[in-house]
């Protein structure tokens, strides 16, 4: 983490929540899809969203692209946590299990590694009673001098 002129009085926790209200004002698709970032903190975050009848595909299950964006949402607001704009540069996931018309899934994401302007993320996804849903693992680049709260 760097600290910058003017941040010096923040806590890394207390910069991580500037940073999730920054983004989360801007985020308008989370906000269509009804996704909360549940927690943040330096390096890790939480999201959450209930799986409504607009997300179903053909088979009555949640579209696996919205299971990805409840994931990527818990991923950028994770690794934006430190207040350096970072942009996903990649993203793998496994889907393990259907998700269903009410399920309350939960995304949540670790930094496994940050090294210069590269880090490494894994997110898990849970349903409602602790079932994994989807792994995945990101990879982000951090863009210095590029505050995420506008400095």
């Amino acid at each position: 983490m760097n600290e910058r002129a003017g941040d010096s009085a923040d806590s890394p926790p207390q910069r991580a929540e500037r940073v999730r209200a920054a983004m989360y004002e801007r985020d308008y698709a989370g906000q269509a899809l009804g996704i909360e970032v549940a927690e943040i903190a330096p390096g890790s975050a939480a999201a959450t969203m209930t799986v409504r009848r607009d997300m179903l595909n053909g088979f009555a299950m949640c579209h696996g692209g919205l299971i990805v964006t409840l994931a990527d949402t818990a991923f950028a607001y994770a690794c934006n946590s430190y207040d350096e704009m970072t942009l996903a540069a990649g993203l793998d996931a496994e889907f393990l299990k259907g998700a269903r018309l009410g399920d309350a899934l939960r995304a949540e994401a670790r930094e496994q590694s940050q090294a210069g302007r590269l880090g490494v993320y894994d997110v898990s996804v849970r349903n409602q009673h602790g079932e994994l849903v989807a792994l995945l693992r990101g990879r982000s680049y951090r863009l210095r001098g590029k505050p995420v709260t506008g400095g």
